[in-house]
């Protein structure tokens, strides 16, 4: 594929280097020379220096030859102006990063109609994802397919887990009424794809694919006790913060900490029910002055990743429940499990996920990552031609470094064996590994 990206900050970046990962052709535009040296010095693609937003350099870019163009730049009315001209000249299909979240949830405002095709929040899709970890609290990632009909979940392991010591398949014929299956283990720095003689050890962080009336069994078996979360600090009143005080403050009780004043007057007003507290995150004393010690969870967005961790070790020292902390590094996604922190999640991440799909071979409804693991998450539609209709799963040849977690159709889901049959019109949930996905998709073209 042809791929335009305007904005070489992080986000742009670090979608460039997953698509370069991939052998697509990309152009990257942007107006600073520096951010364009940084991709030009660690990433194979193709820069120009310039607007997004005007016509002889979209014309540089080829954009009238782009199959898919997306506006990541700083600002959302280059963001905006680039997708609608880029749509004029040809591109297929447009993408906007936008920072007004009004686009959209606006019913009077077309998007499509306009030409741009996608817009997203980087912001709002933390935020959503942090809204949903905090349904089921004792889990460290949850994703949903076909409004919950199936789930991806992921739960750590500790030494009084009941599964550790136990095989894959132990656990399997002890547990042989519960609708599971397990698609991977984290284990210290390695993703494993399992087969039935794993042993579950303590310190995995182990993803299951689920329906959804077995989640509440998951808990049980893996020895971790749910909590009832009402009282949730945020320390940072960044846009990230806002966004997840605003998508949380009907639902719990949200303190936010904020160490500029002014920005506090704004999100005062902003936040009718959020108390906002004028303070430093590191500021010990001033956390036990606001009651870290009796929050259920704490989240860190403060702009500053290690100031994030470092915080939510301190309110794990309070004994909070769950800590969930924002970072801007990428290589810090392997650390959560390792240095005490529940979940750590990142922007940027979430957002080229969110992108990603776009260019999927095969009809992909959904596509996400699990944090920390290098490995995708993908639903597909199977057509009738796909080539995962011919035969049982056994019999297919499927990749080693992937496994069919599940299927949806129509109404009903099960959790797929070797000797389940895919069929045209159905939603698979599979999980990859990165060097498997483009095998996995020739399954589903």
């Amino acid at each position: 594929m042809n791929i335009v990206i305007a904005g070489a900050g992080e986000v742009g970046f670090h979608l460039a280097k997953l698509l370069a990962d991939e052998s697509q052709d990309i152009t990257v535009i942007d107006i600073d020379d520096r951010n364009l040296q940084y991709v030009a010095t660690h990433i194979d693609v193709m820069t120009i220096k310039g607007s997004a937003s005007s016509l002889s350099i979209l014309n540089d870019a080829g954009i009238q030859n782009a199959d898919l163009f997306v506006a990541l730049t700083g600002s959302e009315e280059v963001n905006l102006t680039a997708c609608l001209i880029s749509k004029k000249l040809g591109a297929k299909k447009t993408i906007a990063r936008i920072n007004n979240t009004e686009y959209l949830d606006s019913e009077v405002l077309d998007m499509a109609e306009l030409g741009i095709d996608e817009v997203i929040s980087p912001e709002l899709l933390a935020a959503k994802e942090i809204e949903l970890l905090l349904k089921e609290s004792v889990v460290t990632d949850k994703f949903e397919f076909d409004d919950g009909k199936l789930s991806v979940i992921g739960i750590g392991l500790d030494e009084r887990s009941p599964l550790v010591g136990k095989s894959i398949h132990q656990v399997a014929q002890e547990y042989s009424s519960s609708e599971f299956i397990t698609v991977a283990i984290h284990r210290k720095t390695k993703t494993i794809i399992p087969r039935g003689d794993v042993i579950y050890q303590s310190t995995d962080q182990v993803y299951f694919i689920v329906k959804e009336n077995s989640v509440d069994e998951i808990r049980n078996f893996t020895g971790r006790k749910t909590l009832k979360i009402k009282d949730i600090m945020i320390l940072g009143g960044s846009k990230t913060g806002h966004q997840i005080a605003k998508a949380l403050c009907n639902d719990y009780h949200i303190k936010l900490v904020e160490a500029d004043s002014n920005r506090c007057f704004k999100l005062a007003d902003e936040l009718n029910k959020v108390l906002v507290v004028n303070g430093d995150a590191h500021n010990v004393d001033l956390l036990k002055e606001e009651g870290i010690d009796s929050m259920d969870t704490v989240i860190t967005a403060t702009g500053n990743s290690e100031t994030n961790i470092i915080s939510c070790l301190v309110a794990k020292n309070y004994n909070v429940s769950k800590t969930i902390a924002i970072v801007e590094n990428v290589d810090y996604m392997n650390l959560s499990a390792n240095v005490g922190v529940d979940t750590l999640i990142n922007k940027k991440l979430i957002a080229a996920n969110f992108i990603f799909r776009h260019i999927r071979q095969g009809d992909v409804i959904s596509l996400t990552g699990l944090h920390g693991v290098d490995a995708e998450v993908l639903e597909f539609d199977v057509k009738e031609e796909s080539m995962i209709t011919m035969a049982s799963i056994k019999d297919l040849m499927f990749p080693k470094g992937a496994i069919i977690g599940g299927v949806i159709q129509q109404e009903r889901s099960y959790i797929a064996t070797g000797d389940s049959r895919i069929k045209p019109g159905d939603h698979v949930v599979v999980f990859s590994l990165p060097e498997c996905i483009n095998k996995v998709e020739e399954f589903f073209k």
